[in-house]
């Protein structure tokens, strides 16, 4: 059945129309002046927005109540469930739900990772209402969103970090465009739009894959006879059962008051993506969490798993999160739109040019901040953005900057026309086309009034990449306000600082094929870093620059960035040995009887036809014989080396450079025999049933 967007929409949120309807006014005014600048929310306040959201909620079908938190790493997200009942007395029990309810939490922060923030013996944390993310209802329950730190004040959660970036972007940012002119703008606010991509199987089949289950991707597989070499899967029809999904899909996240705008198929096969329209990049970050959580919920209702794997299938391209990230004042400047006249709009290359050192300076950092062991399958592999962080910039604004870069004086700068598409057709209508292309092979792309950044892991958190983001962009408006402030000529030191900010950076911007091996070649002479796993990222956490930066931006301490550093590495150990050890149980339980099974059923058969025709020729069965024996007491024997590895393995360098090379070892002949052994006999769903059988 159709929905109507604008009935639905929202109806599930405690937002300015509810509160406006069910608050006094005192109170409505009080609580948009604390979402809009923020505030002391006084335990009074909370008391009066807390019996009303308790009765809307109720009037909703909630039952209890939760603070919605996420701890780092965990991109899902947190919550706890209590209800509205109170003490019974005389028999009867009422609805209770306090400002000091609404206002606080207190989960146990030692079972988070904390990175040593947190002992097991110190158990206390707290989880405090967040104003400007409205609270809404889901499955029965109100759900309050929050941010979590320790007793100690130190933030354990993706949230804290980018609320404080939020506030450095745009404190850093008012000042910058007041050297320009604006006295209006109060706030510079940073956007953002996370596209997410997923994969959709069938959840029968699912539920026999033992590595779906507890690592999220395919340990083992061979490539099915068709993958996306024919391209026929992007943007095609969907099939019904997805379709119905994505319908339904669509209407929850409508009701939370979510602006999902697009969805369709992508490359691969089963492969499919969801795409809000942009959103302030702390909203954006709740509603990212909530679009990966009702993706996964509505799949299981369905009869379908959604993965949100990185790489859950080998040999075909895998998700990411395309984070379209801006920035704009309040009074409605877009800082990342050239305009009609690029060449002549100073603000915007003087942006422009904080942009390219903040990149260039912070590359590693953005590395670090958008990967996970997932990611490290997509990365430079011709299906997503390589390693090496570089800018595009595109036709237009690529032509200016290599112009300044190359001394050509200001007044002289060139500025292609963006002619309008005429494809020559007179039942076709004129087209306006965008001044730049698009190019999908940078990690970090310019696409006309907006940043790309093509890099962020799809099951991850997008509030580590927009952090960093936000945070390495205050601190380059403040070095350039820094050195421009009263200057007596304003428009020269402008223009000279352009030219000198661009041209000392000019190494990071890169309009070609990022997939090429030339590439890789021209960055290292730029001095570029490749880093290829995340393991090499990591320490980028505690570099003096990130400390510097996030130090003085008040976004989080040296503590605070060596705990980031140690709770990655565990969690990226973690992770790839729960992976080692499913494949060897894998291996252990599954793929080696099954094959044994196989081998005694061909011997035993040929056996028989050679008892029934001593002549007859069963080369065809003693090739298969010989091959299958081979391949098993190959498996086997990298098994038992996988398992040896995997118990020696102790650090996240370890798991990298020993366990996972191990593991491929194993991987091979499992995946060769797969190929030769009869359907009957093979263990699990295969690639072909689980990407084409939804």
């Amino acid at each position: 059945m159709s929905v109507n967007v604008a009935e639905v929409f929202g109806q599930d949120v405690f937002n300015e129309a509810v509160m406006k309807e069910r608050l006094p006014e005192v109170t409505y005014k009080q609580m948009l002046k604390l979402m809009e600048d923020g505030g002391e929310i006084t335990l009074e306040l909370a008391d009066i927005v807390a019996k009303a959201m308790k009765e809307w909620a109720i009037e909703k079908g909630a039952t209890h109540y939760t603070h919605i938190f996420q701890p780092y790493i965990v991109s899902i997200g947190a919550e706890k469930h209590d209800s509205f009942a109170d003490i019974p007395q005389g028999g009867k029990i009422e609805n209770s739900f306090s400002g000091k309810d609404l206002l606080m939490g207190e989960p146990d922060a030692s079972s988070f990772p904390s990175g040593g923030l947190r002992a097991t013996c110190s158990a206390r944390g707290y989880t405090a209402w967040d104003v400007g993310s409205p609270a809404y209802v889901k499955d029965g329950i109100l759900c309050i969103p929050t941010a979590f730190c320790s007793y100690t004040g130190d933030s354990l959660d993706t949230k804290t970090p980018l609320l404080k970036s939020v506030d450095a972007v745009s404190k850093a940012g008012v000042r910058f465009v007041r050297m320009f002119g604006n006295d209006k703008a109060k706030k510079v606010r940073s956007y953002v739009g996370p596209e997410q991509e997923y994969f959709i199987v069938s959840r029968e089949k699912y539920l026999e894959r033992p590595d779906l289950i507890y690592t999220g991707r395919t340990l083992f597989g061979a490539p099915a006879p068709k993958g996306q070499e024919m391209e026929d899967q992007y943007f095609g029809p969907l099939k019904t059962n997805v379709a119905d999904f994505m319908a339904d899909v669509d209407e929850q996240l409508w009701k939370l008051g979510i602006t999902v705008k697009t969805q369709h198929n992508e490359v691969a096969p089963a492969q499919h993506e969801i795409a809000p329209i942009f959103a302030p990049s702390d909203a954006a970050l709740d509603s990212n969490y909530l679009v990966m959580d009702v993706l996964k919920s509505t799949a299981t209702k369905h009869g379908l798993a959604c993965l949100l794997h990185e790489k859950p299938f080998a040999g075909v391209n895998g998700s990411g999160k395309h984070n379209n990230w801006s920035l704009g004042t309040d009074d409605g400047v877009n800082l990342f739109k050239p305009g009609k006249e690029p060449n002549k709009n100073l603000q915007f290359l003087c942006v422009l040019a904080c942009l390219m050192e903040a990149v260039k300076k912070h590359s590693l950092l953005l590395r670090a901040a958008a990967s996970n062991a997932g990611n490290d399958h997509r990365l430079g592999a011709n299906e997503a953005p390589p390693a090496i962080i570089s800018i595009y910039m595109g036709d237009q604004v690529g032509e200016i900057v290599d112009a300044i870069v190359n001394g050509v004086p200001f007044d002289e700068l060139p500025c292609s026309k963006v002619e309008p598409l005429d494809l020559g057709v007179s039942t076709l209508p004129v087209i306006p086309k965008d001044p730049t292309d698009r190019n999908r092979t940078s990690p970090f792309a310019f696409t006309g009034n907006r940043f790309e950044f093509r890099m962020v892991a799809s099951s991850v958190s997008i509030g580590d990449a927009n952090t960093v983001m936000n945070s390495m962009m205050a601190e380059a408006f403040n070095k350039a306000c820094d050195e421009l402030e009263g200057a007596e000529d304003f428009e020269k030191a402008a223009i000279d600082y352009i030219y000198k900010t661009m041209k000392e950076n000019k190494d990071i911007v890169f309009n070609g094929n990022g997939y090429s091996e030339e590439w890789v070649e021209e960055a290292a002479r730029r001095g570029l870093p490749n880093v290829k796993s995340v393991v090499d990222a990591i320490p980028a956490y505690v570099s003096d620059s990130t400390v510097e930066m996030f130090g003085k931006l008040g976004v989080m301490t040296e503590r605070e960035l060596e705990a980031r550093k140690e709770i990655k590495l565990d969690e990226y150990a973690g992770l790839i040995n729960i992976e080692a050890r499913t494949m060897i149980d894998m291996a252990a339980k599954l793929y080696i009887p099954a094959v044994i099974s196989f081998v005694n059923r061909v011997a035993s058969s040929m056996s028989t036809v050679k008892s029934a025709c001593p002549s007859a020729d069963t080369s065809a069965q003693e090739a298969i014989l010989m091959e299958s024996s081979a391949l098993l007491a190959e498996t086997q024997k990298a098994m038992e080396d996988l398992k040896k590895i995997t118990d020696e393995a102790e650090t996240a360098k370890d798991y990298h450079e020993k366990v996972l090379p191990a593991m491929e070892k194993l991987r091979t002949p499992v995946d060769k025999l797969e190929t030769i052994v009869d359907r009957e006999f093979w263990p699990v769903p295969t690639y072909g049933e689980l990407m084409f059988e939804v």
